[in-house]
């Protein structure tokens, strides 16, 4: 029964699916995995390098975290291409928000822009879904720093932490258990940027291969979204910022892998 309706994204069917969207999440958990954790003083977020071969010439820029605008960036999981497509619509609409109002963009109205767009592919006939996931990260002095992810379908929801890709479902447990946020306004219990750092390299350890330390700075890449002196920072760890929190993290589970 299904195959009447798995190849048209514009018809539902009797089970009320849509089953190009369903596919579409599904090339999506089989894709690189990407964390995001809201911190009290940031954002982080942290995703899975998949090296395919050796022979690659390395990227000049990154492939899986993207600057939209000065006070927003986004993490990708699923098809670099269609993220491309979505990417530039996010920062031509930022640019002109900014020439017409001049003022930057709030973080949910940028993300909603895309949502929409993402929405259009599932309602026309002649088109596909985008085969892609958002983590989008952001700050505006109204509601501090924002965390929010979205799928092919164009729906969209804020996070304080979430896992996206493969085996998100064994990392999102993890962040259940490990992340503990306060109530309301409360930000005590809420992690600090190295707590949250550290806890973005415990999921992906948990959802990526097993790997030895030395790989693992390979294949994680960790960003961090921050304010200082009113203006935003993005930075992507190096190498050996990188391989300081990883070395750190198995340090911390050592004596507890002992116990």
């Amino acid at each position: 029964m299904a195959r009447r309706y798995d190849s048209s994204t514009t018809t539902f069917s009797p089970e009320g699916r849509l089953h190009q969207v369903e596919y579409a999440i599904e090339a999506i958990n089989n894709a690189g995995t990407c964390v995001g954790i809201l911190a009290s003083d940031g954002i982080v977020m942290a995703s899975e390098r998949r090296i395919t071969s050796g022979l690659l010439a390395p990227a000049k820029t990154s492939e899986k975290t993207y600057q939209l605008c000065s006070h927003a960036a986004c993490n990708v999981a699923g098809l670099t291409a269609d993220a491309n497509i979505l990417i530039d619509q996010a920062r031509l609409r930022a640019g002109r928000y900014l020439y017409q109002y001049q003022e930057a963009i709030p973080v949910e109205q940028l993300v909603e822009y895309v949502c929409n767009y993402k929405q259009f592919y599932t309602q026309r006939g002649g088109l596909r879904p985008f085969g892609v996931s958002f983590l989008f990260a952001g700050y505006d002095e109204e509601h501090g720093f924002q965390l929010y992810q979205s799928d092919p379908s164009g729906n969209y929801s804020g996070w304080k932490a979430t896992v996206i890709g493969s085996n998100n479902q064994a990392g999102k447990s993890l962040l259940k258990s490990d992340y503990i946020a306060g109530e309301g306004t409360d930000d005590e219990r809420i992690p600090n940027l190295q707590e949250a750092l550290k806890l973005a390299v415990k999921v992906l350890n948990r959802t990526m291969d097993g790997t030895t330390t030395a790989a693992a700075v390979e294949k994680m890449e960790l960003f961090t979204l921050t304010v200082e002196d009113g203006k935003c920072v993005h930075h992507i760890l190096k190498k050996e910022e990188a391989q300081q929190v990883i070395e750190s993290v198995e340090a911390e589970a050592a004596p507890a892998g002992d116990a």
